[in-house]
């Protein structure tokens, strides 16, 4: 049997149309009774024509039955996905529903927030938890210093914060053993393949009224061209995602590339400036030896002055000296031995 792909779009609105079909399959995700929803008109409304198209979303303000045996009230943010940039999306969608005055229950005087369940249907696999067809994101109220749980619900905290499910659509179609709620959300099956073979016997009977909707759809002229549009949108959007991508690549690359100059920029200038640093200290070094050199070359000039000076003054003595000896009639070779005179330099003395 042939059945449309509820991975798309107007497929899946034309199966959640069906309230029984929508109370079936929240209640398998949420693992408990769904007694009645109320779908939200004006967040329902979408046309697959526009190419900002990409995430599809119903709201549902449902009563479901708590796990202590109580019924409540909860606002079910239901949303699709078949590109991994959906996720801002998904967090300004979840936004609105926070901020929205709306999603309230009166009871008596007192308005109270109703609690947000956020159920994603994604057409690809997240990394790291690939294998995993179905993920519950269930609060834990604990107590920080012991990290016991804490059996009671608040108010404050069911409005402020939110449970969530996962359906990964890859994982669904890749695992073999199926759970019940698995093997019917196997309808979603990835890529763009408008129709799914299936075989209605595999079903559990509660589920097979979801099985009689598609083959429906899948009947209806207008739903298939509504599911080529969709196809030429999503492939629209990917090639936009792609362009993107490589301009987003592009100027990384452009960046990375003006860092890289930057940097062997200012290494070069470092190195310049190094250099000039050490030529400065070099001239230094050489201007400090020069004036060494010539502090050395006047001191040896001082010293060598001194000397003759010295020896000038010592040969005036030797000369007095030899005088004073020749007037006292010392033989000439005994003024020699004592002044260090030579017998000319004597002589020269005229006495």
């Amino acid at each position: 049997m042939k059945v449309a792909n509820a991975i798309y779009d107007v497929v899946f609105k034309y199966l959640m149309e069906d309230r029984n079909i929508a109370r079936l399959l929240l209640s398998g995700l949420l693992r408990t009774e769904v007694l009645d929803i109320d779908l939200k008109p004006q967040e329902y409304s979408t046309s697959i024509t526009e190419k900002s198209l990409t995430v599809y979303r119903i709201d549902f303000k449902a009563r479901i039955r708590a796990s202590d045996g109580k019924e409540k009230l909860v606002l079910i943010e239901l949303q699709k996905a078949k590109l991994p940039s959906d996720i801002m999306r998904f967090r300004r969608y979840l936004g609105r529903q926070y901020a929205n005055k709306d999603n309230v229950v009166i009871e008596g005087e007192k308005k109270q927030a109703l609690p947000i369940i956020t159920i994603y249907f994604l057409g690809y696999a997240i990394s790291g938890l690939e294998e995993i067809p179905i993920i519950r994101i269930a609060r834990q109220y604990l107590d920080h210093s012991t990290g016991e749980e804490l059996n009671v619900r608040s108010e404050f905290i069911e409005s402020l914060t939110h449970d969530s499910i996962i359906v990964q659509v890859e994982a669904i179609k890749r695992k073999r053993r199926k759970t019940e709620l698995e093997k019917v959300l196997s309808i979603f099956e990835p890529g763009t393949r408008h129709e799914i073979s299936i075989d209605e016997d595999d079903y559990p009977e509660r589920y097979r009224p979801i099985i009689r909707r598609l083959l429906k759809a899948v009947q209806d002229d207008r739903m298939r061209e509504t599911m080529e549009i969709e196809d030429e949108i999503l492939e629209d959007l990917q090639a936009q995602e792609r362009a993107t991508a490589q301009e987003r690549e592009a100027r990384r690359k452009a960046e990375e590339k003006v860092k890289i100059e930057a940097k062997a920029r200012k290494r070069a200038e470092e190195e310049k400036k190094r250099a000039e640093e050490k030529m400065k200290i070099e001239a230094e070094a050489r201007r400090k030896a020069e004036e060494e050199k010539r502090r050395a070359e006047e001191k040896v000039k001082i010293e060598a002055e001194a000397r003759k000076r010295a020896e000038e003054k010592m040969k005036m003595m030797m000369r007095s000296l030899a005088i004073r000896m020749l007037r006292e009639g010392e033989p000439i070779e005994n003024v020699i031995e004592e002044t260090g005179l030579n017998e000319e330099e004597i002589r020269s003395i005229g006495l």
